[in-house]
């Protein structure tokens, strides 16, 4: 894929912080190149820029109020992760195929019934209640087949794995 961005659609500033930047620290680490959000969260932005800068990697943070405008007007592909969904099992070969720019729309509160009708897709990774996070971190790891898990980030630090401690090491 060309590029990858995540909508997060829904973003209430007074509940949804957390959770908001979760799915952007997932985005970022899994795959994807930006998140977009519907609603100005300067908060948001700040802390999931701060991570990209500390850590690696380029991403992006965007806000787009004129969201169904965005979804009609991408000039790649759109899909619209929702646990009434088409399975990922059942789509995974054909959404690795797609070669241009995506957009995940992930909601937040209930998403609109015509988001249903414009993604391209609507996928879900179970038809029972679950995280937001989860499915897009299940759909990037599906998408990438694995390959993002073992990516390196060229950032200030480095969480070295270990069995026993904490070790994270700056950049020389």
């Amino acid at each position: 894929m060309k590029e990858v961005k995540v909508l997060r659609l829904g973003h209430r500033p007074s509940r949804d912080k957390r959770l908001t930047t979760h799915v952007g620290l997932v985005a970022r680490a899994l795959g994807a190149d930006g998140i977009i959000l519907d609603e100005k969260d300067p908060k948001i932005e700040k802390s999931i820029i701060d991570v990209a800068g500390r850590f690696g990697g380029d991403f992006s943070f965007g806000v787009e109020e004129k969201w169904r405008k965005l979804i009609k007007n991408w000039s790649g592909k759109t899909i619209h992760l929702s646990m009434y969904g088409q399975k990922i099992q059942e789509l995974e070969s054909e959404l690795r195929k797609i070669t241009d720019r995506l957009l995940i729309i992930l909601g937040s509160e209930k998403v609109p019934g015509e988001v249903y009708e414009i993604a391209d897709y609507n996928v879900a990774v179970t038809n029972q209640p679950h995280s937001e996070v989860a499915a897009l971190a299940i759909l990037l790891d599906r998408l990438y087949e694995g390959k993002k898990l073992e990516e390196e980030f060229d950032g200030e630090l480095k969480i070295i794995p270990s069995e026993e401690d904490k070790i994270v090491k700056e950049k020389d």
